[in-house]
């Protein structure tokens, strides 16, 4: 069973940062691509950024410049070094790993800032 765990939200003040962590249960080369979502309320889940089995990533042009996607292989980890955050950035933040046929999603991590 594939698990993602992520972690590493918090309460933060404007122009702060954090940085977000995935752990996967297994090899995370096992996963055609991983990502980064969020979802504020009432808002639809979007993307945050994403990187592939091969190491390219994308950004949302929301974050491009801020936010920071990157691996640890041997740690089977994803993380999400996030900086100059803005009250717009508070959400849910979801890790998910993509296979051929099928998704995984973590349980999410809350991040909320302050003006």
């Amino acid at each position: 069973q594939v698990q993602l765990v992520e972690s590493g939200g918090g309460l933060v003040q404007a122009g702060g940062s954090l940085r977000l962590s995935c752990a996967a249960s297994g090899s995370i080369f096992s996963f055609n691509a991983m990502g980064w979502y969020r979802q504020a309320p009432g808002k639809l889940r979007e993307l945050v950024a994403s990187i592939t089995s091969g190491g390219s990533t994308n950004y949302a042009d929301s974050v491009k410049g801020r936010f920071t996607i990157s691996r640890d292989i041997a740690k089977n980890t994803v993380y999400l070094q996030m900086s100059s955050l803005k009250p717009d950035d508070t959400a849910v933040y979801y890790c998910k790993g993509q296979k051929v046929l099928a998704a995984y999603w973590g349980q999410g991590t809350q991040v909320t800032v302050s003006s």
